[in-house]
């Protein structure tokens, strides 16, 4: 691989940002200053960036405390989407958000380039948990947790079995393994309710913790599943 494709994907800036970075003689190969963009170098070499060890990852994964107001796409020509908020320090060759949250969800949205970990963890048969703290316009009662968690309509479709944990009258844990179109919205207005505020704080083995609203953090793949 070149150099400069290797560095761009370390995560050191833009092909034009890493030439500027070779021409500062900031960019040390085996320990030798190098120039030149155009040279082959693999995981094997030796690369430092300011003497400091480069790590190169050819699949990213980070996580983001979705706010309000993005729809959960690469582009959209109508809508601002998570990608807008994404910040620059951020590897986004390839990078797509796994899943989606509504345009007015908050809460944890894993971003990533790996393919086959996204099919995994989207995939119908592999039943991947997801919590979401759900707060409803009028009180949930315990009639209506135990719907829930049997299931219920939401058009034509009977959910799977999911797990309800109260945390305030008209407030829940709603843990449930699929992912349908506005699910979660749904199926509170199956059993006679309304969906006043909604965010995921778990995906998987991803929690949400104490990231704050927009941060994003990188994460490694065993911490996913």
């Amino acid at each position: 691989m070149r150099l400069d494709k290797y560095l761009t994907e370390c995560g050191l800036g833009s092909r034009s940002d890493v030439k500027k970075i070779l021409k500062m003689r900031e960019i040390k190969v085996n320990g030798k200053i190098e120039f030149s963009p155009k040279i082959n170098v693999s995981t094997a070499d030796k690369i430092l960036h300011n003497d400091e060890m480069i790590e190169y990852k050819a699949t990213r994964y980070y996580i983001m405390n979705k706010p309000a107001g993005y729809i959960t796409a690469t582009e959209d020509k109508k809508h601002k989407t998570v990608m807008e908020i994404i910040p620059e320090w951020v590897i986004q060759k390839n990078l797509f958000p796994v899943g989606r949250l509504d345009k007015d969800t908050e809460g944890l949205l894993l971003f990533t380039n790996d393919g086959p970990l996204s099919h995994e963890l989207l995939s119908p048969k592999k039943h991947v948990d997801k919590i979401y703290y759900v707060e409803a316009e009028k009180t949930i009662t315990d009639e209506d947790i135990k719907k829930l968690e049997l299931g219920v309509d939401i058009g034509g479709y009977i959910t799977k079995p999911s797990s309800c944990e109260r945390v305030d009258k008209n407030k829940i844990n709603l843990t449930i393994s699929e992912g349908r179109f506005h699910q979660v919205k749904k199926m509170l207005h199956a059993v006679d309710n309304c969906v006043v505020y909604l965010k995921r704080i778990k995906f998987a083995n991803l929690e949400l913790g104490n990231l704050e609203i927009g941060e994003v953090k990188e994460i490694n793949m065993e911490e996913i599943l």
